[in-house]
């Protein structure tokens, strides 16, 4: 028998389940948060839920928000439980669950986002969150600076009082907040994204530039975008998730797990005030750039050095994947040999302190992150992770023999086949086109590097562009597993 998730039900939940001390009647809306996925609930709402445990930050409850049709599914299934996630902490040692209230409510998904611009521009809101991937910024793919062409763009430039994005709706919330004197907010992205905070800061002002200059300039020299890096692994949630949530007696439509692990470094850089996150672990820093290359190019670069191999074989999770002693050892050796050497420490942490520590995170047999949600969209994170190394290594005349391998392992996998001849279903928005030059690549290698949308100039090094056709044709000839030890081999 479970217990339907519910304020009325707190009182009843389980045993051992660590529920809210405080009541959700108490608290106030001081943060809306755009984009309300696993990862948010597992990690800024949990910081906030653990400051709200220790009788802090009351009037600063989440409202969520999102911009697309399907966030709608999700806001039904939260508002039906008052809001409430069980939390389920995935530790090799056992497991434990708590229930996070720190959100109040969720906006209605609407065209136009009349709502969310409505509650953005109130005075009682601080700081406007999201967690919208790393792909969903508007940068142009060559230069990475803003797309002000892209359709999106476009329509929200022409409608600004009812745009279709979430950049839209924060610049016509700041153009209510200016005209009627309410004042800034501050901006907060959660993405991984290296110098987020700027990234954030370029498509709000160059959106509203679009429209309004003035308004441009009253953003970009009154709100705050400060940097901030995030790192907690959080699996999707499917049929294991929700039976797991269900064998400790919650009904939760919506639960979610997350590794025994978390940090999350920001600028103390905010214009209307902030919780006292420091209170629950949260570092602030000057120097959240080099937090953030750590763990971006180590983690969320490792995820792809590993996924794509994993998939050909038809490994199913990460943990899986760790245990593979080619594919583990092939992490290792590039993340030390070709990684590590581009990175710097920063307090409390060396790189290889770091690489060690993710090979223990990835690992862990209690977390069943699959290798296909951690393959998905690399048209964005194979730019923003793997690439950038490669670029130092060409500048620095330093290896990049095991960078070209796993991009050639990329192209393979999107020919859309594994190595026993199962299909590969569509895992990137990109999909068509990324399939359509990995099938032109397994006759004409080359042609995957003229992408250069992803890969800009490097099609025009002779000597990256020589290591992944060599390895692409090594992996079409000899299998995936004979690419990886090859390259072991030295």
């Amino acid at each position: 028998m479970t217990i339907a998730l519910s304020v009325q039900n707190l009182s009843c939940m389980p045993d051992g389940v660590q529920v809210p001390n405080y009541k959700q009647g108490d608290l106030r809306a001081g943060i809306v948060h755009i984009g309300v996925g696993n990862f948010h609930r597992a990690h800024q709402a949990w910081y906030l839920h653990s400051l709200m445990q220790k009788g802090k930050a009351h009037d600063w409850a989440i409202i969520g928000a999102g911009v697309r049709q399907y966030d709608e599914a999700q806001r039904q299934k939260l508002a039906a439980q008052d809001y409430l996630t069980t939390l389920i902490e995935l530790d090799p040692a056992g497991q434990s669950a708590e229930i996070v209230g720190s959100m109040i409510d969720y906006l209605p998904v609407e065209e136009g986002n009349a709502g969310l611009i409505a509650r953005m521009a109130q005075s009682d809101i601080r700081i406007v969150s999201l967690t919208v991937t790393e792909g969903g910024y508007y940068l142009d793919p060559v230069s990475k600076g803003f797309d002000a062409e892209h359709p999106d763009m476009q329509y929200d430039a022409a409608h600004p009082t009812a745009p279709r994005t979430a950049f839209g709706a924060i610049v016509a919330a700041l153009r209510v907040r200016r005209d009627k004197g309410v004042g800034p907010f501050t901006g907060l992205c959660c993405d991984n994204l290296q110098g987020n905070g700027a990234i954030l800061r370029q498509t709000v002002v160059s959106l509203a530039r679009l429209s309004d200059p003035a308004l441009a300039d009253w953003i970009d020299s009154a709100c705050c975008f400060p940097n901030s890096m995030v790192d907690c692994i959080v699996p999707a949630t499917g049929e294991r998730e929700r039976d797991l949530v269900n064998s400790l007696g919650i009904a939760d439509a919506a639960p979610v797990t997350h590794e025994n692990f978390r940090q999350w470094v920001i600028e103390d850089d905010f214009c209307a005030g902030r919780p006292d996150w420091e209170e629950v672990g949260v570092t602030f820093s000057k120097d959240v750039h080099g937090f953030e290359t750590q763990k971006i190019r180590i983690l969320n670069a490792g995820h792809q050095v590993i996924a794509n191999a994993a998939e050909l074989l038809g490994l199913d999770t990460i943990a899986e994947t760790l245990r593979h002693e080619v594919i583990r050892a092939f992490l290792h050796e590039v993340q030390m040999r070709e990684i590590v050497p581009h990175i710097q420490p920063v307090p409390g942490m060396t790189p290889a302190q770091y690489v060690a520590l993710i090979e223990r995170r990835l690992a862990n047999p209690a977390i069943l992150d699959t290798v296909r949600r951690v393959a998905f969209d690399g048209s964005s994170r194979h730019p923003g992770f793997v690439v950038p190394t490669i670029r130092d290594a060409i500048a620095s005349g330093g290896a990049f023999e095991g960078l070209a391998l796993v991009e050639a392992a990329w192209a393979r996998m999107c020919e859309g086949s594994r190595e026993d001849g199962t299909q590969i279903e569509a895992n990137d928005p990109c999909w068509s086109e990324l399939q359509r030059c990995a099938v032109l690549a397994r006759g004409e290698p080359l042609q995957w590097l003229e992408m250069r949308q992803l890969y800009g100039e490097l099609a025009d090094h002779v000597g990256f562009a020589q290591s992944f056709e060599k390895w692409l044709k090594k992996i079409y000839a000899d299998g995936i597993v004979s690419a990886l030890e090859t390259y072991l081999k030295g």
